[in-house]
């Protein structure tokens, strides 16, 4: 089969994308499988660094404020479709996905064009400006929450299918990372916390205060906080000053390069409510404070936190409310709470889709089926 497979700007759209790619060549090795990104994004770290050819075409967001960059913006939207259309009648795929961001709008456009078969994943719970801006002209959308579909036009082109991630995140249970890690009687509870791979100043602030509150004094409960590449000098320095080396259960570091295995071990987790992190939560049954970060399009992680956290699958906080020591109470009454652990554990997991993967394969094989019958 042949593919080409388009989202970029973040790894929240790119990451599906390779977990997608890479499905389709476990089943078939001789797959022929392109990315189309832009010259700036994630993309150009992450696909080739997966062995993936990746194109660029030039696109940009639109900015919410005035601005005259989005003049530049709107006449590239216009000639970057004609522009994918040439790429696409080289490449002559068999099927065109996107998953989201500004840079697959042009790509899914010109293929649904073309009359090559398109699809759509949303990791998000409501879909983001490509998706609404795509829905009308493509075959299949492929969505992770199933309140997406009362926000789209075209449900009935809609299917919930999860997030595809990569094998990792289904590769150890509770116990095996326990095992793994070497925490077998040395410690009753486990907590990972981050605020993301680049870090987050007010996360990093209030985890070292439970720490210094909290964890230093239950030497039982191991206690790994990650601060991020941009904040992890202020913070450990924060870290020095508290005190917090002395102890051996609270441990501080710059970025989690086994978060599959740690995430495994975790008895609850502290991080932001990214579609992906939610995903990994979930197939891993996870108990959760989520703290979206508002610093992000249209408030999404907010959304996608507040959708667990009606189905009681995680403990929402947003950051205005990290206030007088309120993120250590909540995590020291749920650590010491098995019973509210055990039950969100059961909630989240029912926002996970094991087979999410395959299922996603099956249907790209069906739509390019049709299409040639």
């Amino acid at each position: 089969m042949k593919v080409i497979m388009s989202g970029g700007g973040t790894g929240g759209h790119v990451n599906p994308a390779i977990a997608i790619a890479d499905t389709i060549k476990a089943h078939e090795p001789q797959s022929e499988i392109s990315f189309v990104g832009t010259s700036r994004g994630i993309e150009n770290k992450l696909v080739p660094a997966q062995g993936y050819e990746l194109h660029h075409i030039e696109i940009r967001g639109i900015r919410r404020s005035l601005s005259p960059s989005n003049i530049k913006t709107a006449y590239l939207a216009l000639t970057s479709v004609a522009k994918a259309e040439r790429l696409l009648t080289q490449r002559k795929p068999d099927i065109a996905i996107g998953t989201g961001g500004y840079a697959c709008w042009p790509v899914i456009r010109a293929a649904a064009k073309l009359g090559i078969p398109t699809a759509l994943h949303e990791s998000n719970a409501v879909p983001g400006v490509a998706v609404k801006m795509l829905e009308k002209h493509v075959d299949r959308i492929f969505v992770n929450f199933e309140e997406t579909l009362s926000h789209l036009k075209y449900p009935e082109k809609a299917v919930r299918v999860g997030n595809p991630l990569r094998g990792a995140f289904s590769a150890f249970s509770h116990e095996e990372a326990r095992t793994g890690l070497k925490l077998d009687g040395k410690y009753r509870s486990m907590i990972l916390s981050c605020g993301g791979s680049m870090g987050a100043e007010r996360i990093n602030a209030e985890i070292l205060t439970v720490m210094r509150d909290f964890t230093s004094r239950h030497p039982d409960i191991l206690h790994i906080h990650a601060t991020g590449a941009i904040e992890y000098r202020a913070s450990k320095e924060m870290y020095d000053a508290l005190g917090l080396a002395q102890y051996a259960n609270c441990r501080l570091t710059e970025y989690i390069y086994d978060m599959p295995l740690q995430m495994a071990a975790a008895d609850l987790v502290i991080n932001r409510a990214g579609a992906m992190t939610l995903s990994e939560l979930a197939i891993l049954k996870k108990p959760c404070i989520l703290i979206p970060s508002p610093n992000v399009t249209n408030n999404h992680q907010y959304k996608n936190a507040a959708a667990l956290a009606r189905k009681d699958a995680a403990l929402l906080l947003e950051e205005r409310e990290l206030n007088g020591g309120r993120l250590t109470r909540e995590i020291a009454a749920l650590i010491g709470d098995r019973e509210r652990l055990y039950r969100m554990s059961e909630n989240i997991s029912s926002f996970a889709v094991k087979d999410c993967n395959n299922l996603i394969y099956s249907d790209l094989k069906k739509l390019v089926f049709t299409r040639n019958t």
